[in-house]
């Protein structure tokens, strides 16, 4: 069996400090269905956290409304003290009201408590990547990103980062602070995000995508079955290899509660694709979206 190392997958440096490894790991599933409260096994989900750390991975994705709240506990309850290189990016501004139900909420009052909660369930000094998880329609965008950027000077946050967001919304929030990273729907069949990775791209901001494989889409092909059968690969590290390959500052985060699938997962990062490979896969992936895009429920 061959080894995994989610170093092979390459880095991404955020500051002189805090390097990281581009096969990360997404900590929304690691609670009960519809994210919603505590999961089916809670002992599997803490040797799966734990195992990440085995694998090489150093940066973990959650949020406070994972669960909510849960996400962030397992992961304190499984891995604190934190190795010095392990990077746990957190977000906040998403509530919840029940299984599969969220609503974005802007007021400045209402984010900094989520950063000050996010702080103690973690037991951090400091959440060193924060991001934003929605833009809440209730507030002007700007006066969040103005308390955003007020509790960065006051030290609560290291990197501050964005999510489901456009480029103008970017361009907007970079006039407060620097966007170390931004976190879109992104993935070999959803293309809806392709302008903001190229300019992620341009001014070096890490791209973190969630949904590696789109749900409810049929992911197959020609191409996609020939690469599976050459690189005895399936189909979601199929997925995951051409990302790693598609930019240097993306950093996938599939998430999983089981070891089996993290190890999986992980293993994408022993998946050369040829440039001709990705390519290819490429076109394919195009073509799916093509078909489905028009009745795909997009939130730019």
């Amino acid at each position: 069996m061959q080894s995994i190392d989610a170093a092979l997958a390459g880095n991404f440096q955020f500051d002189h400090q805090i390097k990281i490894n581009r096969m990360g790991f997404g900590a929304m599933r690691i609670v009960g269905k519809g994210v919603w409260g505590e999961p089916e096994n809670r002992k599997e989900v803490i040797a799966t956290l734990y195992r990440t750390l085995e694998l090489g991975i150093n940066f973990i994705d959650t949020a406070d409304s994972y669960g909510p709240f849960i996400s962030e506990e397992l992961i304190c309850e499984a891995l604190y003290p934190y190795p010095k290189n392990l990077l746990i990016g957190t977000k906040g501004g998403h509530t919840r009201h029940g299984p599969d139900i969220w609503r974005p909420i802007g007021s400045p009052d209402y984010l900094r408590q989520c950063v000050l909660m996010s702080m103690r369930r973690l037991k951090l000094d400091q959440i060193r990547l924060w991001q934003l998880h929605r833009v809440g329609e209730d507030t002007f965008p700007e006066l969040q990103f103005e308390a955003i950027a007020k509790m960065q000077q006051e030290g609560l946050i290291g990197h501050i980062g964005l999510s489901a967001v456009s480029v103008g919304m970017i361009k907007r929030a970079s006039k407060f602070f620097k966007v170390a990273s931004v976190q879109n729907k992104y993935n070999l069949v959803n293309r809806e995000s392709e302008a903001v990775v190229d300019f992620c791209d341009e001014n070096n901001i890490a791209f973190i995508p969630y949904a590696p494989l789109e749900q409810g889409v049929k992911f197959t092909g020609p191409v996609l079955e020939e690469i599976m059968n050459k690189k005895h690969a399936s189909a979601r590290q199929i997925a995951l290899a051409w990302l790693l390959k598609r930019s240097k500052i993306i950093v996938p985060i599939p998430g999983t509660g089981s070891v089996q699938h993290l190890e999986e997962n992980t293993a994408a990062v022993n998946v050369n694709l040829t440039d001709d490979e990705w390519t290819k896969l490429d076109l394919e992936g195009k073509k799916i979206w093509d078909k489905q895009k028009k009745s795909a429920k997009l939130y730019l």
